[in-house]
């Protein structure tokens, strides 16, 4: 036979929450994540149909950039 007795049940620590984030300190990571992605529709997608500004001046301004970052635009 075994000498083990048993002992009370193990209780499980308290669940540690992550403090909150204010919408001051999440605000300008938020414009940065804003920013970048308009950054890559403008420069990797903004071409033909799917153009927000009509016209090939944005293209244009970013032509090099677009080759530069390896997005074909011929």
């Amino acid at each position: 036979m075994s000498d083990v007795t048993s002992a009370a049940p193990a209780t499980l620590p308290d669940v540690v929450y992550p403090p909150p984030i204010s919408v001051r300190d999440a605000l300008p990571w938020a414009l940065l994540g804003a920013a970048l992605v308009l950054l890559i529709y403008f420069v990797g997608v903004d071409e033909g149909v799917a153009s927000l500004i009509p016209g090939s001046s944005v293209h244009e301004w970013v032509h090099d950039g677009r080759h530069l970052l390896g997005f074909p635009c011929h």
